[in-house]
Parts: C-alpha cells; sequence; structure tokens
C-alpha cells in the first residue's frame, strides 16, 4: 500500500487560492462574454414592423477614398430596401466627421446615395453624432425638425447586424417606438472579427452609462434640404 506521502506526490499539488480565484474570474468572464456575445448574435436580423415613416442610417468610418466597406454595406443595404418602396420615405444619415476622416459620416452618406439615383430631396444630415447613442439622440431632434414623433411613427434603423442589438436598445430607451432593424452584411472580415469581441464589450459600456438621451443643436430639416434638397 502506499504511504500517505506518496498520495500526496501523486496526487497533485493543490492550486493556490489566489489562482483558484484567477481562474474563477476567468471562467465567469468567459461565461459572461459568450452569454453577451450570443445576445448580440441574435439581434442580427432584419425585423420590420409595420410600414415605418423614417429610415436612419447609422454612420460608420469614412476613408480617404469614400465610405468604408462596412459603410457600404449600410448604404447598399439601405439602397436595395428604398428601392423596393412605391414612394421615397425620408432618410437620416448619422454620423460626424472623426479627426482621421476627410468629410462626415452624414455628408459621405448622403452623396453615395444621392450618386445611386436616391432623391436628394429626402436625405437629411445629422452631422454632429460620434456614438452610437449620439446617433438615435440627435437624430430625434431631427425627427421633430421633420414633424415626425419617434415615439409614434416607425423608424427603420440600418446598420451591420452585429450593431443592431445594442441600436435596437438605446433606441427603446430613448422613446423611440414601432422600432424597426434592416440588418446589413459585414463583409469586412477582419471587421467581423474585431466586432465578434468589440460589439459584446461595447453592450455592456452602453446598457451602464448611456442612460439619457443625449441632446445638441443638430441640422434643422430646412438646413439638410438647403445642402441636399435642392
Amino acid at each position: 500500500m502506499k504511504s500517505e506521502n506518496e498520495y500526496r506526490i501523486y496526487g497533485g499539488k493543490n492550486l493556490h487560492p489566489l489562482l483558484r480565484v484567477v481562474m474563477g474570474l476567468v471562467g465567469v468572464g468567459l461565461i459572461c462574454f459568450a452569454i453577451l456575445a450570443t445576445i448580440v448574435c441574435i439581434g442580427k436580423r432584419t425585423q420590420i414592423q409595420g410600414t415605418p415613416k423614417v429610415m436612419i442610417i447609422l454612420g460608420c468610418k469614412v476613408e480617404e477614398s469614400g465610405p468604408s466597406e462596412l459603410l457600404r454595406d449600410r448604404l447598399d443595404t439601405a439602397l436595395d430596401y428604398l428601392n423596393g418602396l412605391d414612394s421615397p420615405i425620408p432618410v437620416i444619415v448619422s454620423g460626424g466627421q472623426g479627426k482621421d476622416e476627410p468629410v462626415s459620416e452624414a455628408s459621405a452618406m448622403a452623396d453615395y446615395l444621392i450618386k445611386a439615383g436616391y432623391d436628394k430631396a429626402y436625405i437629411y444630415l445629422e452631422d454632429n453624432s460620434h456614438n452610437t447613442a449620439e446617433n438615435l439622440g440627435y437624430s430625434a431632434a431631427l425627427l421633430e425638425s421633420l414633424s415626425l414623433d419617434p415615439a409614434e411613427d416607425g423608424v427603420l434603423i440600418v446598420s451591420n447586424g452585429f450593431h443592431l442589438t445594442r441600436a435596437r436598445m438605446l433606441a427603446e430607451r430613448f422613446g423611440y417606438e414601432d422600432v424597426s432593424t434592416l440588418a446589413a452584411p459585414t463583409s469586412h472580415l477582419p471587421s467581423r472579427i474585431s466586432m465578434f469581441f468589440r460589439e459584446p464589450l461595447a453592450l455592456v459600456k452602453s446598457f451602464l452609462f448611456d442612460r439619457e438621451m443625449p441632446r445638441t443643436e443638430t441640422p434643422t430639416a430646412e438646413v439638410s434640404q438647403m445642402i441636399y434638397g435642392g
């Protein structure tokens, strides 16, 4: 029979209590991340409720050459939907200008839609926002200038699929009702990979900190019409 000492030798060393705590925290973190990633994936879908009266296209990176691949995905998906309508609807293009962007995201999106043949009289710019909460908060003010109420009139939000869970959560938190979503693909593989890790964390950040709708002075409908409405 083996002695007690032999059992201690071959039975393996006990883990240090601090290491146990660290491993436990890592395990819990992985489980939480998996749950969040699942929530993000569940929200990656097109969901149209009723007949939306206005579309909001959420901005994304603009390169020197024009809209990034992710942003083109959003714009092309929006155009596919708009071209299938019997009559045009107002489209708010939402996104400010970052330090490394040649123009505002809203301006680049408007140019893209106009070149694709969409009636510029129905395009309105929200070019102050720099994150999703501001996209939706500032767009709400622009909706008011269009005599549209986000709490009553159906709004269709367009973005890449990975972004829609967070966009829908914030829209509903900020008083939008009858929120529909239009899911664009994510053609750029590196972005698809990075967003798999980034978006669950961004969802937590927005859930905890984006509690009140951001408000600022935004271009009125009249100003937007002067720029793109002729």
